[in-house]
C-alpha cells in the first residue's frame, strides 16, 4: 500500500500538490506541516489516501484529478453506456 497526500482546492476545483509516501506516517508528517504552515483556507482539503498505485487512486478518487467536465462526461458514459 502506498499513501498519497493530496491537497485540493474545492472552489477552483483544482489539484494543488499530490506527493506519494510509502509509509503512512511520514504521509501524516508531512500533511500535518503543510497544515501548520501554509495558512489554508476553509476551501482547501489536504488528505492523506491509501492505494495500491497512483492508477488506483485517480479511479477510485477521480474528482481530486479530473476538471468538473471530465467527471460529467464520464457520468453520462457511465449512465449512457455511450
Amino acid at each position: 500500500m502506498k499513501y498519497f497526500l493530496v491537497v485540493f482546492d474545492r472552489v477552483r476545483g483544482e489539484l494543488l500538490r499530490e506527493e506519494e509516501f510509502l509509509d503512512r506516517a511520514g504521509a501524516l508528517k508531512a500533511r500535518f506541516a503543510i497544515e501548520r504552515s501554509e495558512g489554508l483556507s476553509a476551501d482547501v482539503e489536504v488528505v492523506i489516501l491509501g492505494a495500491e498505485s497512483l492508477e488506483a487512486l485517480r479511479r477510485t478518487h477521480a474528482r481530486y484529478f479530473q476538471t468538473v467536465g471530465q467527471l460529467a462526461r464520464s457520468g453520462l458514459t457511465r449512465l449512457t453506456g455511450a
